[in-house]
């Protein structure tokens, strides 16, 4: 028995990356998947590959940002599916100018805020009711090493990074809370370094010394989409049933060293 039969998820950011492996893995695993993307080629491109593979998804385009694009998704994955089981708040990521509190860009700042923490509780919002109709459920949040360290030795600051993924972690123990009484578990994983598509493009920009500096501080090595994906399919699935308000991090021995 696949270990998300019957299962109905909504991934979003799922048109690249960690979402899109995740996506694929949890339709190999049964469940029926609502791929939510910002953009429509790349959304289409992953449900095509579930479709492929043998698996049910719909892809809808979304931006996590937007209360009425979120309550939107939400609702297209339940009337194509019948229900929502799995919530894998999974859109945001890290990017240039992303700086120090004092030479940060404000727009870096509120750019890190709406798409990191801003989404993670749009998500959350309207995918909750979904879950308590389904007699409860599991809500995935990403999180990030940077959590727990707040930077990385040998790089420029990313103050408004870090912040959000800390929000978004104090926000995950928060829905834990609230919701354990309607069997609703949430948690997240913290990922260190991972070489996706678009981290691989920007490694190709770094000197030898900071490639140097990233391998040392990942005792077993940088992350692949496959390691994230498969820490979520734990915590989506029942295997997972008493798992609940954990931060759980995938970083290569990082925040050991």
């Amino acid at each position: 028995m696949a270990r998300l039969d019957g299962k109905v998820a909504l991934i979003t950011g799922a048109g690249a990356g960690i979402a899109r492996e995740a996506s694929r893995l949890f339709a190999k695993e049964g469940a029926s998947v609502g791929v939510v993307e910002l953009n429509p080629e790349t959304g289409n491109e992953t449900a095509g590959m579930i479709k492929a593979d043998g698996g049910k998804a719909v892809a809808i385009q979304a931006d996590v940002t937007r209360p009425d694009d979120v309550e939107r998704a939400v609702k297209e994955t339940v009337e194509a599916f019948g229900q929502l089981d799995v919530l894998y708040n999974c859109a945001g990521g890290s990017a240039p100018p992303d700086d120090s509190v004092t030479e940060m860009p404000i727009e870096a700042w509120d750019r890190s805020i709406q798409l990191d923490l801003y989404g993670t509780f749009l998500g959350s919002r309207f995918g909750i009711p979904e879950l308590k109709k389904a007699g409860g459920g599991s809500i995935i949040n990403m999180s990030s090493v940077m959590n727990f360290l707040g930077e990385m030795r040998g790089f420029p600051p990313r103050h408004s990074y870090s912040a959000a993924k800390g929000g978004v972690s104090a926000l995950t123990r928060c829905i834990a809370a609230e919701y354990a009484k309607d069997n609703i578990r949430c948690n997240a994983v913290a990922p260190c370094f991972v070489e996706t598509d678009r981290n691989i493009a920007v490694k190709a920009g770094w000197t030898n010394e900071m490639t140097t500096t990233v391998l040392h501080q990942h005792p077993l090595g940088t992350g692949r989409p496959i390691d994230i994906a498969s820490a979520a399919l734990y915590l989506a699935s029942d295997e997972s049933r008493l798992v609940n308000g954990v931060i759980l991090s995938v970083d290569g021995g990082m925040v050991v060293i």
